[in-house]
């Protein structure tokens, strides 16, 4: 054994060994921060921190929850008066705690909680959630407290759940642990619930249980100095209890690590997300069309949904999606049936299932024959099925069980509106009779009644969702199938390209040389050669005389562009002439251009002409990429041109792509019918596009200062099919490319090093 430990050492250089060496201590040390939260969220024993006898206060209502809802650890109450409180003997630290201690719930006042949690350490307790608030949600000085905090609680190799939170909660009927001050006791349910709003969480609580939902555990992680969304997600992956997660953010702290986490548990179970924040201020101080055009809110949206992350816009939907996940199975396709005893509402049904791109299922007709030997002749057995208003219970009962055993459909909504003196109530029980035998497909009702019903449902045990309106059913059919296709979505791979990068630094690294932290357009265009975007054949040309040789070798038509230092957009000043079809165009052309640049007073930062070839087609596409201050590089792709800022049909994502994402990307705008060839015009390489944005993930990757970028248009042939870059635009942020290239100036001169 030493001998090949010797071999090995021989091999391969030292560093290779350190670097392994650290990521196994890395893993090692994140499992057990992960073991740790197993403190938290299932204590054997509890110090409540702060507890008081004093009616309506934080460490009041902390005692009571744990011991109405019969926690079933031991309850240490530690107040510096000690004493008896609710019939508990108080201690006044948590050192004169005779037991051991998992968990600390801090209620302190905030100047006393650094201490609090030093005589945790001394007791050896490893969980803290700290609901006290007062840190950096006040200011400077708050988030000077709140550092330290976390600088304690990483040095004693705790978790801590806060500070400024509600608590946290696990119904399990092992441990049962209320540990917030909402005013409601939870109700038991398969929810993972993590809520960055103490009282916002504390309100959701209320309304779920009115829902008829319940959860498995509940994480309040108010200014998450430790705990966040994260760890919860990582914590809650393997956990049976948690079948679903729902989370309200206002933030995401670390968009990378959420992805690859996101990413991989939502394939296991769903996640649903509300996420605050939907401004896009700032977003006007971009100067490309793709800064322009993207925001912090598009950065978020992107970031969840290659994530596989439902997103929802509001707590209406959110509940609404969450009740469907909890009492529904993940279909196996997209079809459904629609049963009813009105046509009316069963054409609404099937128009909202048509406009979320699901298929109305092909009833079977085996099953079409089974369900005339029962229902009256004037019933349609097509899909919607039709039972009339005349339908008894027992119609329900037979249609719902006949279709359910139907291949040929995935999802079922069953709607009731009320005739004939059925009683609501009672056809729910019925439906949920039959769902309790056919467990394997997800079934829905709609019940157009009086409230009254929905208030009985919330205080009964369900096994099916039920809504007022169909277009809620069918909402939450999508969000099923949305899932579904996830799962089944492959993984996707990010390729690496050969590419010239020297070339393309070198050509960045003159442009910063020069305090440029804008490319010239022949510059922008020279570092897409590199990375192998097809570009047009071109030539630059500083005369007249050369701009005429350079488009005799390329071959008339051409287009004349400038390029300068100081002007960006060239259209603005008439600085982009096409279809020039002689030398003599080219000629006149050329000198209207410099008269034009002088009268304006613009001729200074002229470094040339671009002479390019001209590409024939009228469909214009953009692609780009923007840096978000807390996302990163976003890239876009879109219809391009003249029409970009109007039509705004543009997709984004958040690099680097994998081939799957420029895939979904391409399909996703409205323009890509015009891209498969409509109208007879020749259909783009698809292909080729989608290299051309995994090149452009890469060309961000390597040169992570740069800030926009843009190619407009993105010319798609109607020769070939390709998409060619016509223009390009590069902006770099200038400290970090100065930075990143060894950029150095001394007693005033300044060169790069390379």
């Amino acid at each position: 054994m030493n001998n090949i430990l010797t071999k090995l050492y021989n091999l391969f250089p030292p560093q290779i060994f350190l670097y392994y060496n650290f990521h196994v201590v890395l893993q090692k040390k994140g499992r057990e921060l992960m073991t740790i939260l197993d403190k938290i969220m299932k204590p054997k024993s509890i110090a409540v921190v702060g507890a008081s006898t004093k009616e309506h206060t934080i460490g009041s209502d902390i005692m009571k929850r744990l011991q109405e809802y019969n926690f079933n650890g031991k309850i240490y109450p530690v107040n510096p008066k000690g004493g008896i409180i609710e019939g508990l003997q108080a201690y006044t630290s948590v050192l004169e705690i005779p037991g051991e201690v998992d968990l600390a719930i801090i209620v302190v006042n905030a100047k006393f909680v650094l201490d609090t949690i030093d005589q945790c350490h001394e007791k050896g307790i490893k969980g803290l959630c700290i609901i006290t608030a007062g840190f950096k949600e006040t200011g400077a000085e708050g988030a000077e407290a709140e550092k330290q905090l976390l600088a304690k609680v990483r040095e004693y190799g705790m978790r801590c759940v806060g500070p400024n939170c509600l608590g946290v909660v696990n119904t399990h009927p092992d441990i049962r642990m209320d540990g917030c001050f909402a005013e409601s006791l939870p109700e038991r349910g398969n929810i993972g619930f993590v809520s960055q709003s103490g009282a916002l969480g504390g309100g959701i609580l209320n309304i779920l249980k009115d829902l008829n939902l319940g959860f498995a555990q509940f994480i309040s992680i108010g200014n998450q100095a430790d705990v966040n969304a994260e760890t919860a997600l990582e914590y809650w992956e393997n956990e049976a209890d948690v079948e679903q997660i729902l989370l309200y953010m206002e933030s995401i702290q670390n968009p990378a690590n959420f992805r690859k986490l996101a990413s991989r548990i939502s394939k296991k179970k769903p996640i649903l997300a509300l996420k605050a924040g939907r401004s896009a201020a700032g977003a006007s101080a971009a100067s490309s069309h793709t800064g322009s055009l993207a925001g912090a809110d598009k950065a978020a949206n992107a970031l969840l949904g290659q994530s596989g992350v439902i997103r929802e816009y509001s707590l209406k939907d959110l509940f609404a999606t969450a009740k469907v996940f909890a009492n529904c199975p993940i279909p196996k396709g997209n079809r459904v049936a629609i049963i009813t005893n009105s046509g009316g509402p069963g054409i609404m049904a099937t128009d909202a299932v048509c406009e979320h791109g699901m298929q109305m299922a092909k009833i079977s007709d085996a099953t079409k024959e089974k369900l005339r030997s029962f229902l009256p002749s004037a019933a349609s057995v097509k899909n919607p099925i039709d039972m009339i208003a005349s339908a008894p219970i027992e119609h329900y009962q037979q249609t719902l069980e006949t279709v359910i055993a139907d291949e040929n459909v995935d999802m079922i909504i069953t709607i009731y509106l009320p005739f004939l003196g059925l009683k609501d109530i009672d056809v729910a029980k019925a439906l949920m009779e039959i769902k309790a035998k056919n467990p394997q497909k997800p079934v829905i009702g709609v019940f157009m009644t009086k409230s009254e019903f929905f208030n009985k449902i919330s205080d009964m045990d369900v096994n099916m969702p039920f809504f007022m309106y169909a277009e809620e059913a069918a909402d939450g059919l999508n969000r099923l199938n949305q899932q579904r296709l996830w799962m089944e979505r492959p993984e996707g791979k990010i390729p690496s390209f050969d590419v010239d990068y020297k070339k393309a630094q070198e050509i960045i690294a003159k442009s910063v040389n020069e305090g440029r932290d804008q490319l010239t357009t022949r510059e922008s265009i020279d570092v897409l050669d590199a990375y192998g975007i097809r570009v047009c054949k071109s030539g630059f040309a500083k005369s007249e005389d050369e701009a005429v040789t350079i488009a005799d070798s390329i071959g008339y038509p051409v287009v004349m562009k400038m390029t300068s230092k100081t002007t960006s957009h060239k259209t603005d000043v008439g600085g982009v002439r096409v279809n020039i079809q002689s030398a003599e165009q080219l000629r006149a052309e050329y000198q209207d251009l410099i008269s034009k640049l002088e009268e304006k007073g613009l001729l200074e930062g002229l470094e040339g002409v671009i002479i390019q070839e001209m590409v024939k087609g009228n469909r214009e596409m953009v692609c780009g990429i923007a840096t978000d201050p807390q996302y990163g590089p976003m890239m876009m792709f879109g219809l391009g041109g003249v029409f970009i800022e109007v039509m705004k049909d543009v997709t984004f994502r958040i690099a680097p792509l994998t081939d799957i994402d420029a895939k979904e990307m391409i399909k996703s705008v409205k323009a890509y019918k015009l891209l498969e060839g409509a109208r007879g015009t020749t259909p783009a390489q698809m292909e080729q596009i989608e290299e051309t944005l995994l090149r452009l993930s890469q060309l961000v990757h390597d040169f992570k200062f740069i800030d926009e970028l843009d190619i407009n248009p993105l010319l798609i042939s109607e020769k070939t099919g390709e998409g060619i870059a016509v223009d390009g635009r590069i902006k770099v942020r200038m400290s970090e490319a100065q930075e990143a290239l060894n950029y150095h100036c001394k007693d005033g001169v300044c060169a790069c090093s390379f």
